[in-house]
């Protein structure tokens, strides 16, 4: 693929290849990078690395709040001696969650304030996408990430004004962080050369992971806090960082190399020899049709839901079944939930380094590298998932089993994140919304099916069956993927370039 971009388009035929290994090996461009030591595609790179970091910390902040908010009964069903149940450890200092709250909220209303923000966050997914592509990804991204700061300082004020007037501010909320991942993927596309991608993306959206590390035992710290009732600060802090940083990304970021003015010239000829043509007609039509029977789209898609399902299990469902089953105190629960996104942040940096390294050396082609590190991505993590359904009541090993495994998921930066970007880089942004908006339902549909599967049957059994299931679906997601990805560039991709240049 990016060997075509580098030679002349107007050899643009799908004749002259047979082999998708030999098309999508990457030819390094000739011209040599800036020596600089902080480049402008960098600054890009930490001010999108803390923008997720912001808007996950927004995101996360009401799961650990709403314990605080809410009127808890504190009795426990003893389940100690009976059958399909761990049996509690002895323990005096246990830590209880308080028996006081502002809201008298049951399971099912806490169900729709912690799923509204979903319903906001999947509508903005594909018009983010065409945004970025038409506007640029620099307005998008950091209107997307003020508004999901403006509407977070707002949350308190809704909830103790109103209960539909809060609903609607989350779904506000998750309005303006559905734009984020999509208008950066299509600035990742402008921005940054073949590669660098995987190591690239995996920096970026790994703010995603640190700003829940950091969120959580923030978040939980906040709460105990007597000012204001404790829970309100964590939507103040986080907030008004999310303005904070709007600041610098005003000021610091452009939509494209061309465009920025104080880019040293070697680095913007670097940047431009090495992707595609960065054509600046914007209203090209988006071939709606091809994209949507697009095999390979349809791979990136499946693929990702399924890794979706494993993770909402894992980040909805799990710190259940650890506090129900496990009987971990709540602090315990709160740490241990953090570790395997600790792991993952670090493990998907190294790996995409990797990732990186094998495509410069031509050890692998673009195509079997995002299928090799997408099946580490989905296999790992579900067999993690099955040794926590099979070793049962044993706490440590299942800390093992979240940790170690959980930490192969961030092997997904160099598998399906950069491959819309292969298939059609002036569409990546909306293709991304796609696949995102569609694998982010599975925050609604996960919850539900686990629900029914559970139904008050707080059983060794049924949960296994839990991580029977997304186990499952993730890895027959991912032999779907190795099945139909492909790393070309898609024939209505070029046409489309190629015509705008023409």
């Amino acid at each position: 693929m990016y060997a075509i971009r580098n030679e002349d388009l107007e050899s643009d035929t799908d004749s002259n290849y047979e082999d998708e290994d030999e098309l999508t090996r990457i030819i390094p461009p000739e011209v040599e990078d800036t020596t600089d030591w902080v480049k402008a595609r960098h600054i890009l790179g930490l001010l999108g690395f803390l923008g997720f970091a912001n808007v996950y910390a927004m995101r996360v902040n009401l799961s650990v709040a709403i314990v605080a908010m809410v009127y808890r009964n504190t009795t426990q069903p003893n389940n100690n001696n009976t059958y399909d149940h761990c049996v509690a450890p002895n323990s005096s200092n246990s830590t209880q969650p308080p028996n006081e709250g502002e809201f008298n909220w049951d399971e099912a209303t806490q169900g729709l304030v912690l799923g509204s923000f979903f319903y906001g966050y999947v509508l903005t997914q594909v018009p983010g996408g065409r945004l970025a592509e038409l506007f640029g990804g620099k307005l998008i991204y950091g209107i997307g990430v003020l508004m999901t700061a403006v509407f977070t300082l707002l949350s308190p004020i809704a909830a103790r004004y109103n209960f539909t007037l809060f609903i609607i501010v989350r779904v506000l909320e998750g309005m303006g962080e559905g734009v984020t991942f999509p208008s950066m993927h299509a600035m990742l596309a402008r921005w940054i050369p073949p590669l660098e991608q995987s190591k690239f993306a995996a920096y970026v959206y790994a703010g995603a992971n640190f700003g829940t590390i950091v969120s959580l035992p923030v978040s939980g710290w906040l709460c105990s806090l007597d000012f204001d009732g404790g829970w309100p600060l964590c939507f103040y802090l986080f907030g008004f960082t999310g303005i904070i940083w709007f600041a610098f990304w005003c000021f610091l970021v452009y939509n494209t190399p061309s465009s920025h003015p104080r880019i040293n010239p070697q680095e913007k000829a670097f940047i431009l020899a090495s992707i595609a043509p960065q054509d600046e007609e914007n209203n090209i039509p988006i071939p709606w049709l091809k994209i949507f029977t697009c095999v390979p789209l349809w791979a990136i898609l499946i693929t990702q839901c399924g890794q979706s399902w494993a993770f909402y299990t894992q980040l909805t469902e799990l710190p259940t079944y650890m506090s129900q089953i496990l009987h971990f105190d709540i602090q315990a629960n709160a740490i241990l939930s953090a570790i395997p996104y600790l792991t993952s942040w670090w493990c998907g940096i190294l790996t995409s380094i990797f990732a990186d390294w094998l495509l410069s050396r031509g050890y692998l082609s673009l195509s079997t590298s995002y299928k090799f590190f997408n099946s580490i991505a989905s296999i790992v993590p579900s067999l993690g998932l099955l040794g926590v359904a099979y070793v049962g009541c044993d706490r440590v090993a299942v800390q093992l089993l979240l940790a170690l495994p959980g930490a192969f998921a961030g092997a997904v930066y160099a598998g399906n994140q950069m491959n819309h970007i292969a298939l059609s880089p002036k569409f990546a942004g909306t293709m991304y919304g796609i696949t995102n908006a569609a694998a982010n339902m599975c925050g609604f549909l996960a919850p539900y099916v686990i629900g029914r599967i559970i139904n008050e049957r707080e059983t060794l059994g049924q949960w296994q069956l839990v991580f029977y299931l997304a186990a499952g679906i993730n890895i027959g997601a991912n032999l779907f993927y190795v099945a139909f990805a492909s790393a070309r560039e898609q024939p209505w991709s070029r046409s489309q370039r190629m015509n705008s240049i023409n």
